[in-house]
């Protein structure tokens, strides 16, 4: 069994660079309501309840929030709900965000942005968030053959003092080995999880533990659904190792994630207060040998 009174420093922890962080931390994209993080109904997050989750996110040990500026809707925006949580931040508190996507203020998607305006996009993630420089920025890859340009204009505003650490998200090993040229890789940032094992067939994930990169799954609970809400529906196996351990389906899913090896993270997001308490205590969920056993199959039937 285990606990709600489970913090994240169950999970272990992490360096990204020379930030030490739990393994398992918070995804801010579901605050937003609809845009990006689109909740069941399409309603917003209300505000007040977002600033609630986050400050108890903290509460429960998480010190590894996911972000970006792209993640708004007309009512809310994740940075300005993380500003508003929790500024004057922790001192081991460590925000990651992306770059590389763009949206209009409307939420319209634009043209990916280029190497010359990701410092815009930077300035604005730092101008949200009231800091003066960025704990980690991810490039998150737009279907580009190659990522050196665009990971190279980052390298100059880390040199510049704006990031402190890189890394990259929805890549490739290439990928990684071409920004691995250019500048340390701290995280890579890819979709994974029980019924997605891309990052197995190409290798990715055990090639980043062997450099010593986090490699941070999203999606590890929805899925397929993405975005949308979780499943209700889930395998029979699935079912009898959360019925094992008194879980739920979704905190089996994030131990499984978080057993692929020491240098695998966790961001899971939600707007549910307790959601977020099952999700940290997902941390301090243990599966044994036959349990991984009985998962296996589904996740080599994954895509």
């Amino acid at each position: 069994m285990i606990s709600e009174t489970t913090t994240a420093s169950a999970a272990g922890t992490w360096k990204l660079g020379d930030r030490e962080v739990d393994r398992l931390g918070f995804g801010t994209m579901r605050l937003t309501g609809n845009g990006m993080g689109d909740s069941a109904d399409g309603a917003p997050t209300d505000r007040d309840l977002a600033v609630r989750v986050l400050r108890r996110a903290v509460e429960l040990g998480v010190n590894h929030m996911d972000t970006a500026a792209f993640y708004f809707s007309p009512l809310r925006s994740a940075n300005e709900l993380i500003n508003r949580a929790l500024a004057p931040y922790p001192d081991d508190l460590v925000i990651v965000t992306k770059v590389g996507p763009g949206r209009s203020p409307s939420g319209e998607w634009l043209a990916p942005a280029t190497p010359a305006q990701l410092r815009g996009q930077v300035e604005e993630n730092l101008r949200q968030l009231g800091r003066d420089h960025l704990d980690v920025v991810n490039l998150r890859r737009m279907n580009q053959d190659s990522i050196a340009e665009h990971f190279g204009a980052l390298a100059e505003l880390r040199d510049a003092g704006l990031i402190r650490h890189l890394g990259i998200s929805d890549v490739k090993p290439e990928h990684l080995a071409e920004a691995q040229a250019i500048a340390p890789v701290v995280c890579v940032q890819n979709r994974y999880g029980l019924d997605h094992r891309l990052a197995d067939d190409n290798g990715l994930l055990d090639s980043c533990g062997e450099q010593g990169i986090a490699f941070v799954p999203y999606f590890a609970i929805s899925g397929d659904r993405r975005e949308a809400s979780a499943s209700d529906t889930h395998h029979d196996e699935l079912l009898a190792v959360a019925r094992a351990h008194g879980a739920t389906p979704a905190q089996v899913r994030l131990a499984w994630t978080l057993h692929r090896g020491p240098h695998v993270l966790a961001i899971p997001g939600t707007r549910d207060p307790d959601h977020l308490i099952e999700n940290v205590a997902a941390g301090g969920l243990r599966l044994s040998q036959d349990d991984l056993a009985r998962l296996q199959p589904l996740h080599e039937s994954g895509v």
